[in-house]
C-alpha cells in the first residue's frame, strides 16, 4: 500500500500545505470549528479510504477495525476498536487533532462523549448511492481543507459510475441474489431493502432476492425458497470458513436454485459494503460474476483501487 500512499500524495501533497482554521456542519447539523488535521483519525472504511484517497494517509493517527483498505492502515497506523463499540478514551488515546467518522459509528454514549470532546469529531452520512458518495468525497475534502483533491477524486468517481450504468444497461435479464452478511451453521444473516447490500447489488444490476424485508436478518428457510436466489453472495471475512458444500446444505438455502446451480460468490466485505471511492469496481466486480457470460468491461484502475481491488472477488459459477 506504500504505492497508494505515493501515487495520492505526490498528486495532491501541493494542496494540503497549511489548511486553514474554519467551520464546517457535519451530518448531524453540528457546527464545528476545525483549525488542526494534522492527526487525524478515522473511523468506518468509508471515511479511511477516502482521506487515503485524497493523499492524506501520512496524517492518519489511527483507524477503526473496519478500515481494511488500505492494508497499510490497520497493519501500520493504531487500531481504535471497532466502529459500532467505541471506546472515547480508546479514541482519544491517540492524541488525534480531528476524528472523521461515518454517521454510524456508536454506541451513542461513546459518540457523545466525543463530541463533547476538544478535539473536532465529524460525521458524514453513510452513502446509499452515488450521489451520495460523490458528496461524502467532498465533504471530506473540505473538512481537510483539500477541495481540489476532493474535486479531482470525485470527478473521477462520478466517472466510475457512468461506465458502471452503461455496464449494467447490457444487462437484459436480471438475476436475483441473497447478500449474506455473515454465515454460521446457524441461520445466515442476510440483507434486505434499505441496507448497503442492497445497495451494492442494485449497482451491479442484480435484484435483491430478499426484498421482502428490510434491513440485515437471519434468514427464514421458507422465506429464502420462495424468494428462489439464482445466486449467494458471501463476505470473504464473515462466511466463517464454510465451505461450499456447508453453505449449500445450510436448510435456509438447499432446495434453492442457487444451491442447486452452485451459484457461490465470496466477496470482501470491505470492498463491497464500505460504499467509499472503490464502489463502482466493487459493484462492477460482482456484476463481472453474477454474469460471466456477459464478458463486462472493467472499469479504470484508480491510484486509489489498486493492489487489492484485484484480489476482493471471488466467483465459482457453476462447480
Amino acid at each position: 500500500m506504500l504505492a497508494l500512499s505515493i501515487l495520492c500524495g505526490n498528486q495532491f501533497a501541493a494542496l494540503a500545505q497549511s489548511p486553514p482554521a474554519h467551520d464546517v456542519t457535519d451530518a448531524v447539523g453540528r457546527t464545528i470549528h476545525v483549525a488542526d488535521t494534522s492527526r487525524i483519525v478515522t473511523i468506518g472504511g468509508a471515511a479511511t479510504e477516502i482521506v487515503y484517497a485524497l493523499g492524506l494517509g501520512d496524517r492518519v493517527a489511527a483507524v477503526d477495525i473496519s478500515s481494511t483498505f488500505p492494508s497499510s492502515a490497520l497493519a501500520t497506523k493504531p487500531n481504535v476498536g471497532y466502529i459500532r463499540a467505541l471506546s472515547p478514551e480508546g479514541v482519544l488515546s491517540v492524541s488525534p487533532s480531528i476524528i472523521i467518522a461515518t454517521e454510524g459509528a456508536g454506541p451513542p454514549d461513546a459518540v457523545n462523549v466525543l463530541r463533547s470532546a476538544s478535539v473536532p469529531f465529524v460525521t458524514f452520512p453513510e452513502a446509499r448511492d452515488p450521489a451520495q458518495l460523490v458528496a461524502n468525497i467532498r465533504f471530506v475534502a473540505d473538512v481537510l481543507s483539500v477541495p481540489e483533491a476532493g474535486a479531482q477524486v470525485a470527478a473521477a468517481v462520478s466517472q466510475d459510475f457512468e461506465a458502471l450504468a452503461a455496464i449494467r444497461a447490457k444487462i437484459v435479464q436480471h438475476r436475483k441474489a441473497v447478500f449474506v452478511l455473515s454465515a454460521s451453521a446457524n441461520a445466515p444473516v442476510v440483507g434486505g431493502t434499505h441496507t448497503s447490500a442492497d445497495a451494492i447489488l442494485a449497482l451491479g444490476g442484480i435484484d435483491n432476492a430478499m426484498a421482502g424485508m428490510s434491513g440485515f436478518k437471519p434468514a427464514v428457510d421458507e422465506a429464502m425458497l420462495a424468494a428462489e436466489p439464482d445466486a449467494i453472495v458471501l463476505m470473504k471475512d464473515r462466511s466463517h470458513n464454510l465451505s461450499d458444500d456447508a453453505v449449500i446444505a445450510l436448510p435456509a438455502f438447499a432446495g434453492t436454485p442457487a444451491a442447486a446451480k452452485r451459484h457461490i460468490y465470496r466477496i470482501d466485505g470491505g470492498y463491497a459494503l464500505a460504499f467509499g471511492p472503490r464502489t463502482p469496481q466493487a459493484a462492477r466486480d460482482l456484476a463481472a460474476a453474477i454474469y460471466p457470460e456477459l464478458a463486462l468491461p472493467s472499469l479504470p484502475e484508480r491510484p486509489w483501487t489498486q493492489s487489492e481491488a484485484k484480489s476482493s472477488t471471488e466467483t465459482k459459477p457453476g462447480q
